[in-house]
């Protein structure tokens, strides 16, 4: 896991680690910044969680020298055959490029970074996760005058077209017209790396696709969950979205 210090806050470590430790184990931990960020903001963090401080002194402002130290010390560990998975921590689309060749070259890549990561970015690695700033400000009761942090945004729960068409793309190319659940998400992290079912606003993929009525599921001793086009003649089952009853 390699972060770019200067680009984003210490509170990203922890969310980071977990979610690539579904992966594997991190073995190499490094953060890049300039001689500031690393001394002051980050040092807490960075000791805590176990990473190795990459300080770099720049002379000159305006220098790049830890985005620069970062993707060489990435090219390395590539070619000294100590990884083949890496995690970068940024938001900066600069880092897409590394990204390309880091790929090219067999390897797999992801990014953490703020919802504000360019598509570019995104798109360069092979899964995306969000990470969003916490709250800061507090806010004041009128009543008691205490303060206390705003509750959850409730999240809308939504329903993209480019599901279906997903299911229309991968059920179309077999005999039965059936798609696996699981080869449907793979696909749909492939054509977009930021894709989550928690992103549209629900638990899981299979929830999700319980929402749309022009889709059915069934479920497959042994192989799991499957899914299709619901044809015209097949009823929309009671409960569903769509159901007349």
């Amino acid at each position: 896991m390699l972060v770019d210090c200067d680009n984003t806050s210490p509170e990203v470590l922890e969310h980071a680690l977990q979610e690539v430790a579904q992966f594997g184990r991190v073995v190499l931990r490094r953060g890049y910044g300039n001689h500031a960020t690393l001394t002051n903001r980050w040092q807490e963090a960075l000791v805590r969680l176990a990473f190795t401080p990459c300080l770099q002194y720049q002379y000159a402002a305006g220098k790049n020298t830890a985005d620069i130290a970062l993707a060489l010390d990435a090219i390395e560990a590539m070619f000294d055959g100590r990884a083949d998975t890496f995690c970068l921590v940024t938001s900066d689309s600069d880092f897409a490029y590394l990204c390309r060749k880091l790929r090219e070259r067999g390897a797999t890549v992801y990014i953490v970074g703020e919802e504000k990561t360019p598509v570019a970015l995104r798109n360069a690695s092979d899964q995306f996760f969000a990470w969003q700033r916490p709250a800061t400000q507090p806010v004041l009761n009128d009543l008691t005058g205490l303060k206390h942090a705003p509750p959850p945004a409730s999240t809308v729960k939504r329903r993209p077209k480019t599901l279906i068409s997903a299911v229309a793309l991968l059920a179309g190319g077999t005999e039965d017209g059936w798609v696996g659940l699981g080869a449907l998400g793979q696909y749909l992290k492939r054509t977009d790396p930021a894709f989550s079912a928690k992103v549209y606003g629900h638990p899981t993929l299979s929830d999700m696709v319980r929402t749309y009525p022009d889709l059915v599921m069934t479920q497959k001793p042994g192989t799991g969950f499957w899914v299709s086009l619901r044809t015209r003649s097949e009823p929309t089952p009671v409960g569903e979205p769509g159901s007349s009853h």
